[in-house]
């Protein structure tokens, strides 16, 4: 009995090793590359500076790339180390453009992050154009240089086009399954920035640099149209270091060129609650 017992185990394990309905098959020849997503390079007279005018495009065009204000209001999900979720239920980021932006990883115009786990502030930074705040009141421009060398990235798509940025073209690749263009960009700083943007709509999918934290990865998703304009915001961005994901960001409302209080970057106290 005991041997037929066995001779079942491992007639089943057999079995689960036979090929399962949804799977892709046996892996295809060499000669079969091109059919596998972004194994080879898709569209290879597209220029990275071609790329990138499209994703200008895509996200909204001239008025998306020279934004002056923008407001994002939304939830924040932190993921600690050890698998705990903390969220920040109430969280808010104030944004003022500059028109030229010379170092893409470094505090330019003017910006406000704000964040809120029910009654409890988690997170006030805030750049007036010159110096760097916290709840506390001004940071040491070391401390706020580290601080915004992780924060900021993303705008370095907006200016990459710019006089005295550079682009290339990286090997393609899929982000979230989805074959993407891959583009790296250097500033005028010297600072590199990678993108992705997804090929079938040029949607920005990725950004990917170096950070005081490591490698620092964003991935977008999620995207919806602001209504009443072209602009086409990520609702969800994914970030992580050196791999590991750190938080999510999930923006529910958006407001582009309004005016905002330049009171609103300068923080002289702890605030007793939500300022927005």
């Amino acid at each position: 009995m005991k041997y037929l017992l066995l001779a079942g185990l491992l007639g089943a394990a057999a079995c689960t090793s036979l090929p399962q309905a949804g799977l892709d098959g046996p892996a295809p020849p060499v000669a079969g590359r091109a059919r596998m997503p972004a194994a080879v390079q898709a569209n290879p007279s597209l220029t990275a500076r071609q790329i990138i005018a499209r994703a200008h495009e895509a996200a909204g065009g001239e008025d998306w790339r020279r934004v002056r204000t923008l407001y994002l209001e939304g939830y924040n999900i932190i993921r600690r180390p050890d698998g705990a979720e903390v969220l920040w239920d109430r969280y808010a980021m104030w944004r003022e453009f500059t028109d030229r932006k010379s170092n893409a990883h470094a505090a330019e115009g003017r910006v406000r992050i704000e964040a809120w786990s029910g009654d409890a502030l988690a997170m006030l930074i805030s750049f007036d154009g010159e110096t760097t705040y916290n709840q506390d009141g001004a940071v040491p421009e070391e401390v706020a240089a580290q601080a915004w060398a992780s924060n900021f990235g993303f705008g370095a798509i907006r200016n990459a086009l710019d006089e005295g940025w550079t682009q290339g073209r990286l090997p393609d690749d899929l982000v979230d399954g989805a074959p993407a263009y891959m583009v790296e960009i250097t500033d005028p700083s010297g600072g590199r920035t990678r993108f992705g943007l997804r090929q079938s709509d040029f949607a920005t999918v990725y950004a990917g640099f170096d950070s005081p934290r490591g490698w620092h990865e964003r991935r977008y998703s999620h995207f919806f149209r602001v209504p009443g304009s072209r602009w086409i915001q990520p609702g969800r961005v994914r970030l992580h270091y050196d791999g590991v994901k750190a938080n999510e960001a999930v923006w529910t409302f958006v407001r582009i060129g309004g005016e905002i209080d330049p009171s609103v970057f300068v923080i002289s106290g702890k605030p007793d609650g939500p300022t927005f």
